[in-house]
């Protein structure tokens, strides 16, 4: 063999065992988020619904739609982990060049995993998601053979029916704001035109719905971290608190071992221990902080207060000069590339520090937006319970997830959180290079978070000052009218 063949043969060979290796990476990286979705959907299923005491068909098709909801929340987790993975793999490998253990991490296996999660998180919206809610729900044809098939045979024609209806709707949509006369000619360039623009729109839903929720959370995590960590005596009188619970404990515990309920108000010992039940969970809550130590209750809830706060007041300030650089510089517009160049140039002006300020920053903003996603109005029943969440609900969780981790690599960039450019087909949505409406989300966000943090803050600190010169005792005015019929 010519040693130009052996060279060629050499290089082919290397590529294969590359292809190989980032496979084997990727699903190893998969297969280990699969598991932990796993537990973390068993922590709160119902398991009534996957039992089969009443019918083995109804456990079967709820087992087979649990484990595409576990699919879709390791894609999920996928999306979370994915700017911030890429941002840690250009820092590793500008601190270690030459490193032989660390040459697989290289732009190809980054870009593949993009290209992953962009295929994996549209596939679950579209296709999985739905299909396990219509499975779940179906019952097969009239007139057809019950069984898991007829199950199949209903959910692929409705799925198939929702599938026509939303792309007509994407082809009217494309012929009403598009100008070209191809888009309201047919459907020829579907590949290339009308799933993009579908891959579109569901990403500007999910950057608008962390727009909303993400300024909400930021201010509601106060409110969180302050429930979960014990707050100074100044602030707090746990002694008043526990010995108050213990008082209504021992009442509610005679009232059940007496027998009677209260001559006034019907009320039966279901409900008693119902109620006897939640005051022993709050009293047990009150006495685990109250033996906390002086650190943790002195130390550990300003601490923790003032990191909130310099990591909402960093986001702000990094949204708002973006706002000056989109007005200066091109160069500040969220792109796509094709090609992942790692190990070049760092991605902050601070070097490491800045990248892994970007990767805390990252995870905080999602965090803030999956609280103010669960604390909002509109879905707050979406909130899962542990060992009580029927499997409608989890699919809604997923889904609602699914929506806000995808666009989490977006949003960061929008917003100027990171300098890392969108890989894939994650750049090649239509409305990121509109220069009005990235600089009108930069300034909605920056707007609604000062806003939400300083009615979050200034209630609160009003409230503890309230709370603190004991005001909250004191009797309230009552208002009485002068009407002869009706009182106020």
């Amino acid at each position: 063999m010519a040693p130009v063949e052996q060279d060629a043969l050499a290089v082919r060979e290397q590529l294969f065992h590359e292809r190989v290796r980032e496979c084997i990476i990727c699903a190893l990286l998969f297969a280990s988020l699969y598991i932990l979705c796993h537990f973390i959907i068993t922590h709160f299923k119902k398991h009534t619904d996957f039992t089969a005491v009443h019918d083995d068909e109804d456990a079967a098709v709820n087992r087979i739609a649990l484990g595409l909801c576990t699919f879709t929340l390791a894609v999920a987790l996928g999306a979370v982990l994915l700017l911030p993975f890429s941002i840690i793999s250009n820092e590793v490998l500008l601190s270690f060049p030459q490193n032989y253990y660390i040459q697989w991490l290289n732009g190809s296996l980054i870009h593949g995993l993009w290209n992953l999660v962009f295929l994996f998180s549209n596939m679950s919206l579209v296709f999985l998601m739905p299909f396990a809610y219509f499975f779940t729900e179906s019952e097969g044809f009239a007139g057809s053979k019950k069984g898991i098939m007829a199950r199949v045979y209903e959910t692929s024609v409705v799925l198939l029916l929702l599938t026509l209806l939303v792309l007509g709707m994407v082809w009217v949509a494309s012929a009403i704001v598009g100008n070209d006369a191809a888009s309201r000619q047919s459907l020829y360039d579907l590949w290339e035109y009308y799933l993009p623009y579908l891959y579109s729109c569901l990403s500007l839903f999910g950057v608008l719905l962390l727009l909303l929720c993400t300024p909400f959370g930021l201010s509601t995590m106060f409110t969180v971290t302050g429930k979960l960590l014990v707050k100074p005596r100044l602030l707090e009188d746990l002694d008043e608190q526990l010995s108050c619970t213990r008082f209504e404990e021992a009442a509610v515990s005679h009232r059940i071992r007496s027998g009677k309920a209260s001559c006034w108000l019907n009320l039966d010992m279901e409900m008693l221990r119902e109620q006897f039940f939640a005051i022993r969970s709050k009293r047990r809550k009150l006495e685990l902080r109250h033996r906390a130590s002086p650190w943790q209750r002195n130390l550990g809830y300003p601490l923790a207060m003032l990191g909130l706060l310099a990591l909402t007041g960093i986001s702000v300030l990094i949204v708002c000069f973006h706002v000056l650089e989109l007005l200066l510089d091109d160069a500040a517009m969220p792109r796509g590339i094709q090609d992942a160049s790692l190990g070049q140039v760092s991605f902050s002006i601070f070097g490491s520090f800045g990248a892994a300020l970007q990767v805390v920053l990252i995870f905080y903003l999602m965090l803030s937006s999956v609280v103010g996603f669960y604390s909002s109005p509109l879905f707050t029943r979406l909130l899962p319970e542990r060992q009580g969440t029927p499997l409608t609900k989890i699919i809604g969780n997923c889904v609602s997830l699914l929506v806000l981790s995808s666009a989490l690599p977006v949003f960061s960039r929008t917003l100027g959180i990171t300098r890392f450019d969108l890989l894939g087909d994650f750049g090649r949505f239509n409305w990121l290079g509109n220069f009005y409406i990235v600089f009108l989300y930069n300034m909605g966000f920056a707007g609604l978070t000062t806003l939400c943090l300083v009615k979050r803050v200034s209630w609160a600190v009003q409230a503890e000052l309230i709370r603190a010169f004991g005001l909250h005792k004191l009797p309230l005015p009552v208002t009485r009218c002068r009407t002869h019929s009706k009182p106020c």
